[in-house]
């Protein structure tokens, strides 16, 4: 059963706070993400196809913090992350502080399949980027008002990398995006893009682009996508453990989710939540936040797109 499965972020999402416009145009951003995913599943497409094509609509949405809207860094500028992963090969690319790539989730794929390496850095991945001639754009493209003025308030504010991944109205949209996905030929895949954390400080990264801790695929187990405190899911290894406790321990993709993100993250105080696919098509969107913009739906037309609680 082809499944389908996308965030845009996690974090805290106060109901009161976000306009009925402001909900409804997240939710248009999410359903024209899942749908650009599905339309590859339905067409017999393959996982990796439908994860890029999912990731690549939410970076072209300056609602998500990747890609176009991303967060600006304590430099002011955009620094941006992302990693894919193929569970029938194992294969993985990621790429992390990279600065005017239209589509870092592409670039990733690029420095998976066109390159023996599997996790390129700054200047030397858009070095790459431009060789595989993939979109480059100025620094204007990614600029929105909001995401300058999170900046200036946090820098006011004296903040510093511990920055909440808040989703209110004057944060609205701050977080991570992702997507896993199985296709009709039984094969797993997850992708996961972020701009990271506002005033974000000495080339800080997160978990996007970590490969087990943000993003990981295996066709004997599931497709993990992360989103919340960077920190916390690279020190608990998040992705790739709930892969580990279904290998290992046996557990379903539920058991396994909800031991990582309810217990294990929740006691080492970390925040967020994750999406998940299992080799049978079943689908978790477990968080321990107040929220995560979230859509998923299987072959049979099953799903939803949801935000809160």
């Amino acid at each position: 059963m082809y499944t389908m499965a996308i965030h845009g972020g996690s974090g805290t999402i106060n109901r009161t706070e976000i306009t009925p416009e402001e909900e409804s145009a997240f939710r248009v951003g999410l359903e024209a993400a899942l749908n650009a995913g599905y339309a590859v599943l339905k067409q017999g497409g393959s996982a990796l196809d439908a994860v890029e094509q999912a990731v690549r609509s939410l970076e072209d949405n300056e609602r998500f913090n990747a890609g176009k809207g991303a967060v600006f860094s304590a430099s002011g500028r955009h620094e941006l992350d992302a990693s894919i992963m193929c569970g029938q090969t194992l294969n993985a690319g990621a790429v992390a502080g990279v600065t005017n790539v239209r589509n870092p989730i592409s670039l990733a794929r690029a420095v998976m399949e066109q390159s023996e390496n599997v996790f390129l850095l700054g200047s030397g991945a858009e070095d790459f980027a431009r060789d595989q001639k993939l979109p480059i754009e100025p620094d204007e493209y990614f600029f929105t008002e909001l995401r300058y003025q999170q900046l200036a308030e946090a820098q006011q504010a004296n903040k510093t990398q511990k920055t909440q991944l808040d989703h209110s109205k004057r944060n609205t949209g701050k977080g991570t995006v992702g997507a896993v996905a199985l296709d009709q030929h039984g094969n797993l895949a997850a992708a996961t893009s972020t701009g990271g954390l506002t005033n974000k400080k000495y080339g800080r990264v997160g978990d996007t682009p970590v490969i087990g801790a943000g993003t990981y695929a295996n066709n004997e187990t599931c497709a993990v996508s992360c989103t919340g405190y960077g920190e916390f899911f690279i020190r608990s290894v998040v992705a790739y453990d709930i892969s580990c406790l279904m290998a290992y321990k046996g557990l379903s993709l539920k058991e396994a989710c909800a031991y990582v993100v309810q217990d294990k993250l929740n006691v080492m105080g970390g925040e967020g939540g994750l999406i998940a696919v299992d080799r049978a098509g079943n689908v978790e969107l477990p968080f321990n936040s107040e929220g995560m913009y979230r859509a998923w739906r299987n072959q049979m037309g099953q799903g939803e797109v949801a935000i809160f609680a």
